[in-house]
């Protein structure tokens, strides 16, 4: 039995261990404080080693310099982690038929099928503990498409399902899987994709986010990374403990319409 069944409504994460990838900045950073905050023991992955250290010093956890597009060294992996966040990720804005596919198979690699790697690698302790927390940073692009965005779309519909059937399979084991979508967040790679915009779109960067990125949104400002990261809270607290299986919409209203 599940950990949820004597500890109901608990936020404390005491005595967990947390993994979080891409957590060198952005929502990843943001993340990894929010759960180190409540006492996981979290460790910090990230391809910027440098800045991955700087973060798990501030949060009192440890770094991991990894690089997720090497997905061969991911295959025998085995990790003893409570708590999984599968954040990591990078965009590339061309229409399809200029779409490099390099660009596209690495973003694949990168958003699906190293996420899979690491949820095979940690079920096993969490099954073997009855207690496993999966969060997938998926997108309104998870519910959504765009154009110009077919590998990040492709790749996000794909996280979307993957999280469903871990929801499924682990439920008997105390595994909850679900996915955070966010729209437009104020990170370092929303930040990339403003000239990438202009330069599609033809316009002024000072146009884009107006005109495109929030064009779609009800409420018209950038979401916070504090904001993603205080949902995935909720979601690997026992608050949560019947969601399972499920995508948390935070687009300001974007997939309302």
């Amino acid at each position: 039995m599940s950990d949820d069944a004597t500890r109901p409504g608990t936020t404390d994460l005491t005595g967990r261990t947390a993994l979080v990838t891409g957590a060198a900045s952005g929502i990843g950073a943001a993340v990894a404080a929010t759960l180190a905050g409540r006492g996981a023991q979290v460790t910090v992955a990230d391809v910027d080693g440098d800045a991955a250290e700087r973060v798990a010093r501030e949060v009192g956890g440890r770094a991991w310099t990894v690089d997720f597009t090497d997905v061969d060294a991911l295959a025998d992996l085995r990790l003893e982690t409570d708590i999984l966040v599968n954040n990591a990720g990078i965009q590339h804005v061309s229409p399809i038929d200029e779409f490099d596919p390099a660009a596209f198979r690495r973003i694949l690699t990168l958003m699906v099928e190293a996420p899979f790697l690491l949820i095979r690698a940690a079920l096993p302790h969490m099954y073997a503990s009855g207690y496993g927390r999966i969060v997938n940073m998926s997108s309104v692009h998870g519910i959504r498409a765009s154009a110009h965005k077919s590998a990040y779309v492709t790749a996000k519909h794909a996280l979307e399902g993957l999280s469903k059937v871990t929801a499924l399979e682990g439920a008997e084991r105390g595994v909850r899987s679900n996915c955070v979508n966010p729209g437009y967040v104020r990170t370092p790679l929303v930040e990339k994709q403003i000239a990438d915009q202009a330069r599609v779109h033809g316009i002024d960067e000072a146009e884009v986010l107006e005109r495109v990125l929030l064009a779609e949104s009800a409420v018209k400002r950038l979401v916070e990374p504090t904001e993603v990261a205080a949902l995935v809270g909720f979601l690997v607290s026992d608050e949560a403990s019947m969601v399972t299986g499920s995508s948390y919409v935070m687009d300001g209203g974007w997939s309302a319409s």
